[in-house]
């Protein structure tokens, strides 16, 4: 192969043609290594990826959508509030479509209102996407997405239903919840997530659940927002006016909150008051005391979406993810201990 037989040094990109001429192949060939084609010499697939690897070729996947009239695009309809849990499973749906020859695009709610939701599911719709799925929905996300009856498959992560990636948020409560009553504490209060949100519903039927199982009377839910300053500013009211030996709040950051306003009151946890949270955010086991919370597994989640919606797509078997999320888990630290008399 002659120098003259490499692209020109104008600084233009390397093009299809350039990498068929360096490995002697047709550009027909390289479309088709590049398409993951079966049909093909092993030999000679290895020739063009060392080419594309030499030059630094990155193919357009505008032009392969034409040629192929596939997107090979998966939409995520993200929520209104980004937390650790949201982004983890974004993370993890951006890997598991990489794996598998997808791209992402992605759009947040602007509000929970049926407009905005309709509008942003459009937005994903006009980008030609062969999939939908919708982290942590809002709780009118759900019935909307049955009411459009998309051409494309959906996965609705966090949630119940027929179509979705979840773990049983309402289990996970409960178990929290148990655990506090099997050490003796009857008296349990329970900070809530956002009201729109499906895991704070489920989450707090959990709550109410549970404490019916034991005949104790419930406290009303306090509705937060998932932030460690809601968890803080309803703690120090709280504290001020409820006489709980126990807090569940609907996540971690707001029992964080909830412990800082503890502390700033002059009590402790979990002597006066225990404390358990729900997620198990990097952070839960290096607070003082360690955090008692559920823990689930937001990639697992994440990524079996994507496996779900390749499957739905007629993709083999091992594209994506092929580990099963584990389920949710009470991870007991020092935050609980019984109630002192």
């Amino acid at each position: 192969m002659s120098e003259t037989d490499l692209p020109d040094a104008t600084g233009r990109a390397p093009s299809i043609r350039d990498v068929a001429r360096l490995a002697g192949v047709s550009y027909q060939t390289v479309s088709r290594v590049i398409n993951n084609s079966p049909q093909l010499r092993p030999e000679t697939a290895a020739r063009v990826r060392s080419a594309i690897a030499e030059l630094k070729f990155v193919p357009n996947q505008a032009a392969r959508a034409l040629a192929t009239s596939r997107s090979r695009l998966i939409g995520v309809l993200g929520p209104r509030t980004t937390t650790h849990g949201t982004a983890t499973m974004v993370q993890a749906i951006e890997s598991a479509a990489r794996a598998a020859g997808y791209r992402l695009t992605l759009t947040n709610l602007a509000t929970s209102a049926p407009e905005d939701v309709r509008a942003s599911i459009d937005h994903l719709m006009q980008q030609s996407v062969e999939g939908l799925i919708a982290v942590a929905p809002q709780t009118r996300v759900v019935p909307i997405l049955d009411e459009l009856r998309l051409p494309v498959p959906v996965q609705i992560v966090a949630s119940t239903g027929t179509s979705t990636s979840h773990n049983d948020q309402a289990a996970g409560a409960r178990a929290a919840v148990r655990h506090l009553i099997e050490i003796g504490h009857t008296r349990i209060l329970h900070i809530a997530g956002p009201r729109d949100w499906v895991e704070a519903d489920h989450r707090m039927r959990g709550y109410l659940a549970e404490m019916d199982a034991n005949d104790l009377a419930p406290r009303p839910p306090v509705l937060g927002d998932w932030t460690a300053q809601f968890g803080f500013e309803a703690g120090l009211e709280l504290l001020r006016t409820e006489d709980a030996t126990a807090v569940f709040a609907g996540n971690d950051h707001m029992a964080l909150g909830f412990m800082h306003a503890v502390r700033a009151i002059g009590r402790s946890v979990p002597e006066d008051i225990s404390v358990v949270g729900f997620d198990d955010v990097p952070e839960s086991a290096h607070l003082w005391p360690p955090l008692t919370t559920v823990r689930q597994d937001f990639a697992g989640i994440g990524a079996r979406a994507v496996r779900e919606v390749l499957a739905a797509l007629g993709e083999p078997a091992d594209a994506g993810a092929s580990v099963e999320p584990d389920h949710l888990r009470l991870i007991v630290r020092s935050s609980t201990a019984p109630p002192s008399r």
